[in-house]
């Protein structure tokens, strides 16, 4: 290639190994900058669900009245260290002013681009690859524990129709019938085909970063000091106290994206969002599909050896700990929902996901700054959307013009 680029990635998470291979298969030679290692953050511990029909964000028209009483009642999905309140405050009226029909038909339109093919984004990515036995198509459920429950979210369900999709309703017995895991726990399902999941989010990322090396990409643990810009073009990235020498970067480090992003001067108002997951090992009894648990708005989707029990959104930052309300809430809603569910031990994990206050991420190149590009602030959204981020990223390292707008998630749409 007479074009040929060095791309330093920092960030080894789906976005950052996806935009990797996808440069690699553009004939691109990649370096891959990471403080901990593939998968080490919300890759790992997502819900592993490709869900390409979640385009409406959580802002929604209602939320700002429902979230004070959510905060306050120990049964909701919602937590808050109140001591980051203060910090969080400005961000957070921000982000509930976009709770209005309009403001949410515009994100879904604009999120629908990203992963509206997401298995089939991810069977393009791992083909021909280790990685691909652990992407398998599925339906994706929303269970209510009733009729009455489902119709409530009208609002959201006819966002979904309006974008295309299509769904079965299916009553208790119905619902008993096509998964008997649940034994009548949910009194409405509505069940959506088509849709994707990862039967192991950390080992998929890892065993993809392991085909980039493989391919010949430089995988550094370090933490990144600076990233190098003379005369408004990159040049390269310091990592452990060595100059990387690049034509381009990508800054595609999720919760932790934005420091780096303000050293270049672009400002991107994100918080974080704690999330939680449990995984219960041997469990007496596997349900057939992911389910998202509408009543207490976590995911239960099979997995290798394990169910994975997957949400809760806690504020907090990135510094503090664990919470032991949002695991107990878990166990609790499962117990609910599968009361005979049994298992033979029970892991947890925490992580950070990035949230713009507008419910999109930044995609693009950095005004001001040539050849620095970034992809991050994907939201829940992060692996469902990260082989079509990488993919439109890569296109945009070589100078091609992807055909998708890509004026919603405009790097310098905050100034």
């Amino acid at each position: 290639m007479q074009n040929r680029k060095t791309v330093a990635i920092i960030g080894a998470g789906i976005v950052g190994v996806a935009t990797a291979l996808w440069l690699q298969r553009d004939g691109h030679s990649v370096i891959l900058v990471d403080r901990v290692g593939p998968a080490g953050g919300a890759s790992y511990g997502n819900a592993g669900l490709l869900a390409s029909a979640a385009t409406v964000p959580v802002p929604v028209p209602g939320l700002w009245k429902r979230a004070p009483r959510m905060l306050l009642d120990p049964r909701e999905p919602l937590f808050l260290k109140w001591a980051y309140l203060p910090k969080l405050a400005p961000w957070l009226v921000r982000y509930l002013s976009h709770a209005t029909a309009a403001a949410v038909r515009k994100r879904a339109a604009a999120q629908l681009p990203l992963i509206g093919e997401s298995l089939s984004d991810h069977q393009a990515l791992s083909e021909g690859t280790p990685a691909a036995r652990y992407v398998h198509d599925c339906d994706y459920i929303y269970g209510y524990p009733d009729r009455a429950a489902y119709e409530a979210d009208a609002f959201t369900w006819q966002v979904r129709r309006e974008q295309g999709f299509t769904w079965e309703l299916l009553d208790t017995a119905a619902f008993e019938a096509y998964d008997p895991a649940y034994r009548g726990a949910i009194g409405c399902a509505a069940r959506l085909p088509g849709h994707g999941r990862i039967s192991d989010p950390g080992s998929y990322v890892k065993s993809l970063a392991a085909q980039a090396e493989a391919d010949g990409a430089r995988l550094v643990q370090a933490e990144i000091e600076q990233i190098v810009v003379e005369h408004g073009r990159v040049s390269g990235v310091r990592a452990g106290g060595d100059l990387l020498s690049c034509d381009a970067v990508v800054v595609a480090g999720g919760a932790w994206s934005t420091k780096l992003a303000s050293s270049l001067g672009l400002k991107v108002p994100m918080e974080i969002e704690r999330g939680y997951h449990i995984e219960l090992w041997e469990p007496s009894v596997m349900p057939r599909a992911p389910v998202m648990v509408a009543a207490g708005k976590f995911v239960a989707n099979p997995m290798e050896g394990r169910l994975r029990l997957a949400g809760i959104v806690e504020y907090g930052g990135l510094d503090a700990g664990p919470s032991r309300a949002p695991f107990a809430l878990l166990r609790r809603n499962i117990r609910k929902a599968i009361p005979d569910l049994e298992w033979k031990s029970c892991t947890e994990w925490m992580g950070h996901r990035p949230v713009v206050a507008d419910s999109l991420p930044v995609i693009g190149e950095v005004p001001g700054c040539a050849g620095v590009f970034v992809g991050f602030g994907h939201d829940h959204l992060g692996l469902t959307a990260g082989p079509k981020t990488g993919r439109l990223l890569a296109q945009l390292i070589a100078g091609r013009r992807p055909n998708v707008d890509l004026t919603p998630y405009a790097p310098g749409r905050f100034s």
